[in-house]
């Protein structure tokens, strides 16, 4: 648990110096006329696993590429590594998940997104075979984005670490830059 509150304690730390540091040469505002753009972004999350699970909390960090049809909707395609810690054990299940999404502006700068995609784990004899998710979140001008979603995880049975499916309820923070 002292991992979830330096992670907690870290994001708030990062939510500060983003905040009181805005600058207009990361102002993520569109120049082009119709809102297509690329942008990369990087992030920490942390989340809390739905009652009876077999995990107790996971953590990880993302890069995120986001490419805007719109003003209202994005592409995503996100990799990054991802730990899930057992309940009352020492064990941890780590992989690197890999997933690609859409993400709508319902109100302003607030979006809904919804993922899919695979993890790569990283022990032997482990296998990952879908991660799903779907949240909301909120992305400001200067490039910070925080976000909360819902994280849905399957594997298979033939893996040594066998949990079937579990989920886990998340948040994210991130940073985007415009490319």
């Amino acid at each position: 648990m002292k991992t979830i509150t330096k992670l907690f304690a870290g994001a708030a730390t990062v939510i500060a110096i983003f905040t009181a540091t805005q600058s207009d040469a990361q102002t993520m505002s569109s120049t082009t006329t119709n809102g297509m753009a690329f942008k990369i972004g990087f992030g920490v999350n942390g989340g809390v696993f739905t009652k009876g699970s077999e995990m107790d909390y996971g953590y990880g960090a993302d890069a995120r590429l986001q490419y805007d049809l719109s003003k209202d909707v994005a592409l995503t395609a996100s990799g990054g590594y991802t730990r899930l810690r057992w309940k009352n054990s020492p064990l941890n299940f780590q992989f690197i998940p890999l997933m690609g999404g859409v993400k709508a502006f319902v109100v302003d700068r607030m979006y809904l997104n919804a993922q899919a995609g695979t993890g790569l784990a990283i022990e032997d004899g482990a296998n990952m075979n879908f991660i799903y998710s779907g949240g909301l979140g909120y992305e400001w001008n200067n490039g910070l984005e925080l976000g909360v979603k819902y994280e849905g995880y399957v594997n298979n049975s033939a893996s040594d670490l066998y949990f079937m499916k579990t989920g886990q309820f998340n948040l994210r923070l991130g940073y985007n830059f415009k490319l």
